[in-house]
């Protein structure tokens, strides 16, 4: 049942589709903004994410790296600690004294060297 109707030609029809064709472009100009939009904040919030898990990596790399140094720093603490009780030691005449025998065999007044040998097993450790 297909009927033939001619659309009314008139002001009122005319501004009905006027109005309907100008919220149909605001609808996609809408539609266009808010998929900008949203694309754009996509893009914002990726590259946000995305440096924040680089700096969160940079920071534990840092991280490490400062409890490594820090084993480095007490090592480096008791290695001084070391060497300045030497320094102390090496102001004591009888300390090299003792150090001059030991060392390069040297002897006081009166004394001799014996030098014997080590055994295997002390050659060992």
């Amino acid at each position: 049942m297909g009927r033939n109707v001619t659309p009314m030609e008139n002001e009122y029809v005319r501004q009905q589709e006027n109005k309907h064709k100008a919220s149909s472009k605001r609808k996609k100009r809408l539609v266009r903004r808010l998929s900008v939009f949203f694309v754009l904040a996509i893009a914002i919030t990726g590259f946000m994410v995305s440096t924040l898990i680089s700096r969160a990596q940079v920071l534990e790399d840092k991280k490490a790296e400062k409890v490594k140094l820090e084993k480095n720093l007490d090592a480096l603490k008791e290695k001084q600690t070391a060497l300045e009780e030497e320094i102390v030691k090496l102001n004591d005449d009888d300390y090299i004294a003792k150090l001059a025998r030991r060392d390069y065999f040297l002897s006081d007044n009166g004394e001799i060297i014996f030098n014997i040998p080590e055994s295997g097993k002390d050659k060992e450790n």
